[in-house]
């Protein structure tokens, strides 16, 4: 009986094993739209891609990012520039993207542009810091893909959404665990529609990756100009210890778990734009696999505690 169920169990691996590695036919026919390409997983995955052959499109914010990409890539690779912020300039890049595929259709869009600035206890945040956030992160991924599914219907392709692990479970104030939550429901939402079509839809739920070289000193410095601002009943309430405490906790963190390797998003969504069986989800990076998803099934309690045991106490705590 036990070598029985261990035969199925071998064979249900090894059949889990040969639907991930089947890839799709006829990838160098395929045009793949890529926001948020200056640095980071944008700027990686279009580089992989375009050693795989695709017909990439780059969205840049900056002409210097756009720049730096194609230098690094072949001459089939082409960078637009967007704001996804701005519905314009979506508007004119989605123009563009039907301009270049012509009636094969947009094989695949990934909406990874995205901000995690500002960010800090809420309370020190005003309505505008948080809509800075929610515009790219989470309105910005809306209406580019709005304007762009007609494209990714007629390929009957995929839309992959980067999220994060925050999209789980929370670990800051600020608008960017907001839209992470957010780009979750969107893109499930998303996927029981696009069903239908015979398009998929896939989200990345990264962990903690090193996009930035120079992202620590900025997180630093608008932690700063936002403790600045506030007013003095509110520093009082927290206390000048607990902001030098917050700093230190967020630098710490960030130097303890980040990862500069960012390899594992883009392999991720390298697999869910060319594998003939795409996931639902794909966990990238081993605190988001063996941390961060087990603690978002733990019972509340016991994940405030978790979450809370290392964070500093404000002055005038109860």
């Amino acid at each position: 009986m036990w070598l029985c169920l261990l035969v199925l169990l071998g064979l249900y691996f090894l059949h889990c094993w040969y639907r991930e590695k089947k890839t799709i036919p006829n990838l160098p026919d395929k045009y793949v739209l890529i926001t948020g390409c200056d640095s980071g997983f944008g700027h990686l995955l279009a580089r992989q891609l375009d050693r795989r052959g695709l017909f990439v499109l780059a969205a840049c914010f900056t002409q210097e990012g756009a720049g730096r990409l194609k230098e690094a890539a072949s001459r089939r690779l082409q960078t637009v520039i967007l704001d996804v912020s701005d519905s314009g300039s979506v508007a004119a890049m989605a123009h563009w993207v039907k301009r270049q595929v012509g009636d094969k259709g947009l094989w695949g869009l990934v909406n990874n542009a995205g901000t995690g600035i500002p960010g800090a206890p809420n309370e020190w945040l005003t309505k505008d810091d948080f809509v800075r956030v929610l515009n790219v992160n989470l309105l910005g991924t809306i209406d580019v893909t709005l304007n762009l599914l007609p494209l990714v219907r007629k390929a009957r392709g995929r839309v992959v959404v980067v999220s994060s692990i925050v999209g789980r479970i929370t670990f800051c104030g600020g608008g960017y665990c907001i839209s992470k939550f957010g780009l979750e429901a969107f893109s499930d939402s998303l996927r029981r529609e696009l069903c239908h079509f015979g398009a998929k839809v896939s989200i990345i739920e990264p962990g903690y990756f090193k996009t930035q070289l120079n992202v620590l000193a900025s997180m630093k410095a608008q932690l700063s100009d936002i403790w600045g601002r506030l007013s003095p009943s509110v520093k009082e309430s927290y206390g000048q210890e607990y902001f030098d405490q917050y700093l230190k906790h967020e630098e710490s963190t960030f130097l303890r778990m980040c990862s500069s390797d960012l390899s594992p998003v883009a392999d991720s969504i390298e697999h869910a734009l060319t594998a003939q069986y795409p996931r639902t989800r794909y966990s990238a990076g081993w605190d988001a696999k063996f941390i961060f998803i087990p603690l978002s099934y733990m019972p509340t309690v016991l994940a405030d505690y978790v979450m809370t045991r290392s964070m500093p106490i404000p002055a005038q705590s109860a």
